[in-house]
This record gives C-alpha cells, structure tokens and sequence, in this order.
C-alpha cells in the first residue's frame, strides 16, 4: 500500500504523516499523481483561491478530478474537503466541482466565535457509513475552519455538527472519496480510529477489488 499527502503549500503536512506512521502506515508527500499510489490524502489550511492557485501551478487540478472522478481512494482534510467543491464565498476561483455545491462562511453567533476552533460533537447522518464504524458516541473531533460546505446533494453529508444554532456540515462522502472539516490527525483517540476505518475500508478493500 503506497500513499501520497499532497504537498502545494496549503497543509499541515507532519501531522497527517504522523497519525498515518502511528497507525503502522508508511505516506510520502508528493507534488505530483501517479497510478503507483493505493491513496491520495489532500489536507489543507489556508483560503480557498490560494489553495486552488497553487494545485493549478503544480498541474494537480485535472489529476485530481480524474483521480476522484474515478472512484478511487480519496480523502481530502479541512480545506481539502472544502476545495472538492463547486464555489466558494471565500474567493472567486473555481472548486475541483466534484462534489457539488457551495462553501459559505459561517455565521457568528453570541458565544460562538468565528473561526470555529476547538472540539465539537459529531451528529452521523448516516450512521452505517464505514468511517464511523465502532466510532463511540459522542464522538468530538477538533476542528479550525471559518467556512463551511453545502453540498447540492444533502445524500453526500454524512456527519454534521451543531455550532452557534446552525448545522454544519462536519463530513461528507460520494463513491470512494471521503473527507472531512474537522482534522482526524488531531483528533486523539477517535481521530485515529477515523484514519484506520478509511485506510481499512477506503483503501485496502477498495484496492483488492480492483486487482
């Protein structure tokens, strides 16, 4: 098994590499997609029109949609599941549109600041979803985001969290690519078990029945 953290600049790169080597799975950071790799990770922090920038100069966009478009293994992180999408309210640049929809900012509300740092309690929209499997509930995750995603088709949500009275959208899931707001990499315990249901169900099984 052989997987690839996209490097453009925009990711805390170390510490998805250093969930992943916990979990006994060795990664290497690339700038560059292969058919050679089992998995993509695409994490992110930043701004959306940078982050697309910055794929287009390293030639990554059409890769990447090819890659997702063909069903196979995909996880994007934080920004990298918010440039899956159509817009963003957060610049003016084109998202990868492979999951349809817009990002938009969340709404501050008394007492819930905005960005939305810290931990918050997933709620599973669909709950027989193989990332959550033997999830304990409540499940909190950490999250660092003042965007949100709204998918067209509410099918892909597959966990929400609650903040400042709005529902947000905390994961989401269409064919093979998953990905999530909140950071599974910092997200101890549960975080971890997160990442090894992905690599577990997303990646070995997925890849088996391709050979």
């Amino acid at each position: 098994m052989r997987l690839g953290v996209i490097d453009y600049d925009m990711g805390n790169l170390h510490s998805v590499l250093k969930a992943l080597a916990y979990l006994g799975v060795p990664a290497e950071v690339t700038a560059s997609i292969t058919d050679d790799y089992s998995a993509l990770i695409l994490p992110g922090v930043g701004a959306f029109d940078p982050a697309i920038q910055r794929l287009r100069q390293r030639d990554l966009i059409t890769p990447l949609q090819n890659w997702i478009r063909q069903d196979r293994p995909f996880l994007g992180i934080c920004l990298g599941l918010q440039l899956l999408f159509t817009t963003s309210a957060e610049g003016q640049e084109l998202g990868l549109n492979v999951i349809p929809g817009h990002v938009q900012e969340l709404r501050p509300a008394p007492g819930y600041p905005v960005p939305h740092m810290g931990w918050n309690q997933l709620h599973f929209t669909q709950s027989d979803c193989p990332l959550w499997k033997d999830i304990p509930t409540p499940a909190w995750v950490y999250f660092v985001h003042s965007y949100h995603a709204v998918p067209a088709d509410p099918n892909t949500l597959i966990a929400t969290v609650e903040y400042g009275g709005e529902c947000v959208t905390a994961a989401v899931a269409r064919g093979n690519c998953w990905a999530t707001q909140f950071h599974p990499e910092k997200s101890g315990a549960v975080g971890l078990k997160i990442l090894s249901n992905w690599l577990k169900y997303g990646v070995i099984k997925k890849n088996a029945a391709l050979t």
